[in-house]
């Protein structure tokens, strides 16, 4: 795998080179009078360049128009010489490396010949800092403007927040801390060169014929396949044509990375995983790096260790349990079906108690939009619902004729009572959120066989939701089992406290790491990731290889 940082080191270019041994030699002498008074044309030109950004501007009045960039100091040197190399390095984030404007600070840096000049360097330098900073440490988009089903609170930082510790910390090490600081960036990070390198070789090669293939098969079709498996890393070279143990191996494992049921059989969702070309690969890259720019902590110069939580990668029909970003627990999940009033949505919040044998309120949505139809058509359809009234009271069927209401006056709701059979099944996991959305046991155990398990209205169905549960109390209790099942034996509603609420974080990752840094891919199931990366080429972002 490329090491991204050893790639990049080579390319200082001539522009950098320039930048730092000629453009600035002349500061000396332009900064000599500065240092000895205040000078106004340096301060009129830096506040009219910045009078668009009112909290850097005070951030200048706050230190008495002091520069950060433009003096001949060894922190002003580290500074800008750290930015010059952000700036140059842009695009191995994914970012446009246009858009922060290196080319024109060169050109007013080579033509500064005055305080006033000085000014407007010192002012354009602190723009494109900001620029970058913002994009590297919180993204290129805003998440609730590119699909209204993802609820990511971003945590925009102000100005100040990024000016006030470059001006009081070392440069390098705070251009380090900007971007995301988990392994999962760095994974990604490394990724997306080793993918530029393989475009720029040509890809793949020829598409696989996508027909299937089993163990024991010779032909010149697993022959390709053994080929595609050797250039994508799960292979040694070999000039076996047989579809042996080692050729199903490889399969497994690329299956494994893929979330596909390693089978190792090389069937039509195998080879159409294959085939998905590398260019497709870099966009999923880039929308995995912006989406973990979105969750990039505000006490990011802090960085705090990470503490127990729940994740819920809907592409992945996942659910994990981590402590200390190490995975102790996983299940298979059921999400929101591919309708657009049935996908989950992407949202954070707090797990705070587990509900055993839970009744289930059914969602207006789902009451209205579903069920009143059947029951306009057959009053006796679903027997095992309740029918409430406006006081919470049960009513009877006999008396109601369902053709009399619409879905905007329907007055009643529907629940089910807690049982073997109940939608919600015998455990609900609640971390109350305006999206009515919850994990929870299910009576549908099929659906957990399929590698695609997109059935649910919303909320996420758990394979494993006991052993989900005992995986949470063993934090509070040295017997969980015993714990959960005791309170199943009640045989009626009731609830389990945990004694530390969990972080949940329902996330939509197409690009994910193994904790060994491998890269593997998920499908685009609700197609909110070529929304994403439509809203970053707008924003400027190219598939292409690094400059420089």
């Amino acid at each position: 795998m490329i090491h991204y940082k050893m790639r990049r080191s080579a390319c200082i270019t001539a522009r950098l080179l320039m930048f730092i041994s000629g453009a600035f030699f002349m500061f000396s002498t332009l900064f000599s009078s500065m240092l000895a008074a205040e000078n106004l044309a340096f301060n009129l030109a830096l506040a009219k360049t910045l009078e668009n950004r009112g909290s850097a501007l005070a951030f200048y009045q706050d230190r008495g128009f002091a520069p950060i960039w433009a003096g001949m100091d060894a922190p002003e040197k580290a500074r800008r010489s750290a930015l010059i190399r952000a700036l140059e390095n842009a695009d191995t984030h994914g970012l446009p490396s246009f858009k922060y404007g290196l080319n024109r600070l060169l050109v007013l840096a080579r033509s500064a010949k005055s305080q006033q000049d000085l000014g407007v360097l010192e002012g354009q330098m602190t723009l494109s800092f900001l620029r970058y900073a913002a994009d590297v440490h919180t993204g290129l988009v805003v998440p609730g403007k590119v699909d209204e089903n993802i609820f990511r609170k971003v945590k925009y930082l102000k100005d100040g927040d990024y000016l006030n510790p470059l001006a009081s910390m070392d440069a390098n090490q705070f251009f380090t801390l900007l971007p995301p600081q988990t392994d999962n960036y760095r994974n990604l990070l490394a990724a997306r060169q080793d993918f530029l390198t393989i475009l720029k070789e040509g890809g793949w090669g020829p598409k696989l014929v996508e027909e299937k293939l089993r163990p024991g098969e010779r032909s010149q079709s697993v022959v390709a396949l053994r080929n595609r498996l050797i250039e994508q890393g799960y292979l040694r070279n070999t000039l076996s044509d047989r579809y042996g143990k080692i050729l199903r191996s490889a399969v497994q494992s690329f299956q494994k990375d893929h979330g596909l049921s390693p089978d190792g059989v090389a069937g039509p969702l195998t080879l159409a995983e294959l085939n998905v070309p590398v260019k497709d690969r870099l966009k999923a890259i880039s929308v995995a790096m912006e989406r973990e720019r979105w969750v990039n902590g505000e006490n990011w110069l802090d960085l705090p260790k990470s503490a127990r939580q729940v994740q819920v990668n809907l592409t992945d029909f996942s659910a994990k349990i981590l402590d200390d970003d190490v995975v102790v627990f996983e299940t298979r999940s059921v999400i929101g079906a591919n309708d657009e009033k049935r996908r989950s949505p992407e949202f954070s919040d707090r797990m705070e108690h587990m509900v055993v044998y839970p009744t289930w309120n059914v969602p207006r949505s789902i009451t209205v939009g579903e069920y009143l139809p059947e029951l306009q058509l057959d009053p006796f359809a679903l027997s095992e619902l309740t029918l409430i009234n406006p006081e919470g009271e049960s009513v009877d069927r006999f008396n109601i004729n369902f053709n009399d209401y619409t879905e905007e006056n329907f007055p009643y709701d529907l629940k089910q009572k807690p049982s073997q059979r109940n939608a919600l099944g015998l455990v609900k996991f609640m971390f109350p959120n305006p999206h009515n959305i919850y994990l929870h046991d299910t009576p549908q155990k099929s659906l957990f066989s399929r590698d695609e398990r997109a059935f649910s209205h919303g909320c996420i169905r758990l394979h494993q939701p006991f052993d989900f549960a005992y995986a949470l109390l063993a934090k509070q209790t040295s017997t969980p089992k015993k714990t959960f099942q005791t309170a199943l034996d009640l045989g009626e509603e009731n609830i389990i406290f945990l004694r530390q609420p969990v972080s949940v974080h329902i996330i939509y990752r197409t690009a994910v790491t193994g904790p060994d840094g491998r890269i593997g891919f998920r499908r685009d199931i609700y197609g909110r990731d070529a929304q994403i990366f439509a809203a970053l080429q707008k924003a400027g972002v190219v598939i292409t290889s690094n400059q420089g």
